[in-house]
Order: structure tokens, then sequence, then C-alpha cells
């Protein structure tokens, strides 16, 4: 990783190829994301405008390349649930292990405690131990663990839920 300054900031429209790119790759190769085809730039843009249009979502970085990206979204649709969001967060393989993920969810809890959420889920599929104690370490708390609720690549997943309260 070079030494050029990281910036977070919020997303862009502009980011879209960017995000696409590091996302798809997880949607394809890895088991962290449940969804297995991956999503045109146009999907992906209907999102990220659909998210940030009520929620903070942010990206880092580094000159004009995305590191990574982080956002919250509803937990659930019924208005008891107002208060709760679930966190995302997706880093190019570059950018893993060099503080962006933590400085990325850092900014993104901060900006939920400024909108007065009271809780953060973060849904982690139980083999992504390094998710596991990334958010650990954030402060979140293991809180449920659903067995053999996915299923991607031929085999059963588990999904852990981590919960933050702010």
């Amino acid at each position: 990783m070079s030494t050029q300054e990281i910036v977070i900031r919020p997303v862009s429209p502009s980011d879209t190829d960017q995000i696409s790119e590091i996302y798809n790759s997880y949607i394809t190769n890895t088991t962290v994301s449940f969804e297995t085809t991956p999503l045109s730039t146009a999907r992906m843009a209907q999102r990220i405008a659909e998210i940030s249009a009520a929620n903070p979502y942010l990206v880092a970085t580094a000159g004009n390349r995305i590191l990574g990206y982080a956002y919250v979204h509803p937990w659930k649709e019924r208005p008891a649930y107002f208060k709760t969001a679930e966190t995302t967060i997706y880093l190019s393989p570059q950018a893993q292990h060099a503080g962006i993920g933590s400085a990325l969810m850092k900014h993104l809890i901060l900006l939920c405690r400024q909108s007065n959420l009271h809780t953060l889920i973060a849904c982690i599929t139980a083999e992504n131990t390094a998710s596991c104690r990334f958010h650990e370490k954030l402060g979140f708390e293991k809180t449920s663990h659903f067995k053999q609720v996915g299923y991607k690549f031929g085999r059963y997943l588990d999904v852990i839920d981590y919960q933050l309260i702010l």
C-alpha cells in the first residue's frame, strides 16, 4: 500500500464502478456475501442512491482509488426498529490489515451516534473470523448464531450477529 493520504468521505455516484468491483469480488470469490450473482453497475448505483439518501455511506480513498466502503441501512422494516441499523463494510484486498477498515467504521459509528441511532447490528458469515475479531475490537458483542441459514459454493453456512449499543 502506498503512502498516499487516506481520505474518508461520503459516497458519490462516481464511486459506483470501483465499489462494484470490490463487492463483486466478494460475491464471486468468498462466502462473505450471500449474494451469488455479481451486480451490474446500474444495480449498484441504484443501491448506493437508495441507501445514501437516508443513511451514512462512506468511502475510504487514496488518490482516485477507493480502498473500501462502509454504510448502515435499516435493520428491519417495522417502525419500532427505527433506532437500529445494520452495518456493512467491504475493503479492497490491498486495504486489508492497514487500519483503513477501523478508520471507516469508527467514522461510521460516530455518524450513527450523531444521527441518534441506538443500536448497530453486524451480520457476519461465521467462518469470516477476521470480521468477527474486527467487530469485537470495535466493541461489538456476539448476540446470536444461526446455523446453516445460507447456502453457497455447495455448502451450508452459519451467520453470527454482533451488536453495538451506542
